[in-house]
């Protein structure tokens, strides 16, 4: 195990090296006090140019490794995140402001789609179909799609990471990873682990950068890379879709959301307080399944909205690195006037401050609900992105479903209810990837993770999560007689 300074890198990773950008520096901050954590070296699109060829001369001998020879590399690698989680840990709570705890929990969640699909990397069969005609025989086989460039956010510094990377990896691909500026010191650490765990140079690389536009595009128009897989807002996904035209990328986007949390009327209340206060306020509501929108029906509205403040009040708000708390810094100062302006917005239609609204420096905002909200508000349409808890009301199923569904997005969504017709008709109306039921934490290693709409397309973990890093090809033998 290492100390949690062993694993600060302030250099690129690439082709099993670190390595220099250009010749500035640029300041990884700790969004509870914007004290300096470290200074990074600045790479560029020259450093992206240098590890996509890095990764396509490393492609072809680790896509002719056996499976199994892929998987042992990436078991290793899992033990070796999990033997560090608490240095991880603390280091993501130090660049992302995140609960300690909640930091914990992700190095367990990130490092579980190394585990699964170094498992996976072993089952990626073929098909034999039976001939068109007698003296045939056609094959199917799978192979990897070549390097693959991932391009992660800054709320999951590692799983987002490893969600990606893990299924290429496993499926023979090579890839480099271009981590947030805000949050690059956990995907460097992770690397330095990679080559600990055996990865051969170039199979692995990290590019840590401000100029995020320019490195993107390198990735995109790069003829040497076959796939992008980006994680971030509907905006830039559109942008680098653009941006694949050109060399007709396979691309997976997982954008932004508005996920509705719907309580009916037979609902187990308590237990939808639980689910609403985990699902809302996660890492101070910046993940993009977090709950956007509570929709209460008229019947319990009172009583559920009286409790669910009740249980807002008893969070606690502070510094990530003390243990006791659950709701840590908004990630930096435009964060935190973007909610202030939903409030504001609120309020100036009609809703009401039932707690918090409180703006505590440049760095936290008070947990805060929206009672009377309605759908002219700002937050019925945009993700919010904070501590932010609006609370509307529907007197029928169908409101209901139509209130959910008024979205351009179609990532996640939530509803409570002990109806078990109720249960299929809701969760088959809902235009949206993801559905939970009587549950507000949904994500694992084991289920598709992606949305609809402009949430984006393709599928990250369980058996689907490797499909969009191969390729199918058909094999026909003739004059079989």
């Amino acid at each position: 195990m290492e100390d949690h300074k062993q694993l600060l890198f302030s250099k690129s990773y690439i082709n099993g090296e670190w390595v220099s950008g250009s010749p500035e520096n640029f300041d990884v901050l700790n969004p509870a006090d914007g004290s300096l954590v470290t200074k990074i070296s600045n790479g560029d699109g020259q450093t992206v140019s240098l590890a996509i060829d890095a990764a396509h001369t490393a492609f072809k001998p680790w896509s002719k490794k056996s499976a199994k020879d892929r998987s042992v590399i990436m078991q290793r690698w899992y033990s070796l995140i999990i033997e560090n989680k608490e240095h991880i840990a603390k280091i993501m709570t130090l660049e992302s402001g995140k609960p300690i705890n909640e930091s914990r929990g992700e190095v367990d969640y990130g490092a579980s789609f190394i585990q699964w699909f170094a498992e996976e990397a072993k089952r990626l069969y073929g098909d034999i179909i039976p001939g068109y005609t007698a003296d045939r025989r056609i094959m199917v086989i799978k192979q990897p799609i070549g390097v693959v460039g991932a391009i992660t956010p800054w709320n999951f510094p590692l799983a987002m990471i490893t969600r990606k990377v893990a299924p290429a990896l496993a499926a023979g691909c090579t890839v480099v990873v271009r981590p947030s500026e805000e949050t690059p010191l956990t995907a460097l650490a992770i690397a330095h682990l990679a080559e600990k765990a055996g990865f051969p140079n170039g199979v692995f690389n990290v590019v840590a950068g401000t100029d995020a536009a320019a490195m993107g595009k390198v990735l995109c128009e790069s003829p040497l890379v076959s796939k992008i897989s980006f994680t971030g807002s509907t905006k830039v996904g559109q942008i680098l879709s653009t941006q694949c035209v050109p060399t007709l990328k396979k691309l997976s986007l997982e954008l932004g959301g508005n996920a509705p949390f719907i309580v009916f009327e037979d609902a187990d209340i308590d237990a939808a307080i639980k689910g609403a206060i985990a699902g809302k306020f996660r890492f101070s509501g910046q993940t993009c399944v977090c709950v956007n929108r509570i929709l209460v029906h008229e019947k319990i509205y009172e009583l559920f909205t009286t409790k669910f403040v009740k249980a807002v009040s008893e969070l606690r708000l502070g510094n990530g690195m003390r243990e006791e708390v659950n709701i840590g810094p908004l990630i930096n100062k435009k964060a935190i006037n973007r909610v202030e302006s939903f409030i504001q917005d609120a309020v100036k239609k009609g809703g009401k401050i039932l707690i918090g609204g409180d703006k505590i420096d440049d760095h936290f905002f008070s947990p805060t609900v929206i009672g009377d909200a309605t759908a002219t508000m700002d937050f019925a349409k945009e993700e919010i992105f904070g501590p932010v808890a609006p609370i509307f009301k529907f007197s029928s199923d169908e409101e209901a479903i139509h209130l959910a569904n008024d979205t351009i997005y179609g990532l996640a969504s939530y509803f409570y209810t002990n109806d078990l017709k109720r249960s299929w008709k809701i969760s088959e109306a809902l235009e949206y990837g993801i559905v939970g039921i009587n549950e507000g934490l949904i994500s694992s290693e084991v289920a598709p993770f992606g949305g609809v709409k402009y949430s984006g397309s393709g599928r990250e973990g369980s058996k689907y999560g490797i499909e969009d890093y191969i390729e199918i090809k058909y094999i026909c033998i003739g004059n079989i007689d």
